[in-house]
């Protein structure tokens, strides 16, 4: 048989869709399968996006700039100047989505062999996009009882090396919710301008602030234009997850132009995740008022029903829509598992994701999961109530 490529065995299984399999064999015998795995918003797409796509009416669906359509990118200069965002349409590069878009900046910057500091817990695709670039990530552990605040700087200059590229963040964080302040990014630009290193923030989860905090965007930073690079995305913002539309936005005219390149060889972002793209961006602020109630009371039943189990602890996130629970569990890999294959409580279970897939270390996140606070109220405090159930009877329980 052939071999396989040593980039392909080394690529990690999402934690959030490996267990889909075990998913579709619970709800194949009967059971309802809360999905909290996923970042999958139930809220609906706006309907202005909607319409746009509904109502184009081209003969031909043609290729676009391979740097996104100029309408969107002139539009999207107006939708970051009232977040006090300040670029122009060519510090854009409209990508297939927020991967693509972390991919097309590893690419860029880094060389195979090169490494990139991440604080962890992180998003588990970034793995896969340096596995992919042939980058090396060293993780900077955060911790629970902090809330995965920022680690102290010098954790950060130990871990510099001639091999470090830059650093990254995500604000608010996926997995943990967590929101970095102005302080904890003056820090970050600090290290950046000292080591002159890039500093990429992704910050697709920028309206989902909580509690009366605000956003502190990373472009907002002065004195650091050639090395600050932003990642945005549509999908988690409007809802609109299959429009596959994100954004890569940096000053630095360089690297902007050696990006292009890449974008080139993939010829275009989609046609249709930009019409709805560009609409969105005249969503009335009703729309995200309303959202904003919506995810703050979801927030709020989670943390609190996880923190009234006995053993179990959950940070209060100010960001994002999800959190990072500890449970009295033994591995949070065969609890999750077990959840789908082996219980039901009123022909009921939940889908969790193990935390340890946010992990580069060994051993971390054995007793997390990472939940995604996307289903209606009703849902999640259903889907507590059968949490609460099944750690009464899991054989890995640990008290």
């Amino acid at each position: 048989m052939p071999k396989l490529s040593n980039k392909g065995i080394k690529m990690p299984e999402s934690p959030i869709r490996k267990l889909v399999p075990y998913a579709d064999a619970a709800k194949a015998r009967g059971v309802k399968v809360f999905h909290l795995n996923i970042g999958q918003p139930d809220i609906e797409t706006p309907e202005v996006a909607l319409n746009a796509i509904r109502n184009y009416d081209h003969d031909v669906i043609a290729y676009s700039n391979s740097a996104g359509n100029i309408s969107y990118r002139k539009k999207l200069v107006k939708y970051y100047e009232k977040n006090n965002i300040f670029i122009s349409p060519e510090d854009i590069i409209i990508t297939t989505g927020a991967s693509e878009a972390l991919i097309f900046t590893m690419q860029s910057i880094m060389n195979p062999g090169d490494e990139i500091i991440i604080p962890e817990p992180f998003y588990a695709n970034y793995l896969g996009f340096a596995i992919n670039a042939g980058l090396n990530i060293v993780p900077i552990p955060s911790d629970i009882e902090s809330g995965f605040a920022l680690p102290e700087i010098e954790h950060f200059e130990e871990k510099i090396t001639d091999k470090t590229k830059a650093i990254m963040v995500c604000n608010p964080n996926n997995p943990t919710g967590y929101l970095y302040s102005k302080e904890e990014l003056q820090v970050l630009k600090e290290l950046a301008l000292k080591y002159d290193l890039y500093l990429i923030a992704d910050e697709v989860y920028r309206e989902f602030v909580y509690d009366g905090r605000e956003h502190f965007s990373i472009m907002q930073l002065e004195g650091l234009d050639d090395n600050v690079i932003l990642i945005d995305s549509v999908s988690k913002r409007y809802s609109a997850c299959g429009f596959r539309i994100g954004m890569m936005i940096s000053k630095n005219k360089k690297l902007i132009s050696t990006a292009l390149k890449f974008a080139q060889a993939r010829l275009s972002p989609p046609t249709y995740g930009q019409i709805g793209g560009e609409a969105a961006l005249d969503t009335p602020k009703e729309y995200f008022d309303n959202v904003m109630k919506e995810y703050l009371a979801r927030r709020d039943i989670v943390v609190a029903e996880i923190n009234n189990i006995d053993g179990a602890f959950c940070p209060n996130p100010a960001g994002a829509f999800y959190v990072v629970a500890r449970l009295p569990i033994d591995n949070s890999d065969t609890f999750c598992k077990w959840l789908l294959e082996d219980f039901s409580y009123d022909n009921k279970t939940v889908m969790f994701a193990p935390a340890t897939g946010f992990y580069a270390t060994a051993g971390r996140g054995n007793n997390e999961v990472r939940i995604s606070y996307v289903l209606n109220v009703n849902d999640l405090e259903e889907s507590m109530r059968v949490l609460r159930e099944a750690l009464k009877v899991y054989p890995g329980r640990i008290d």
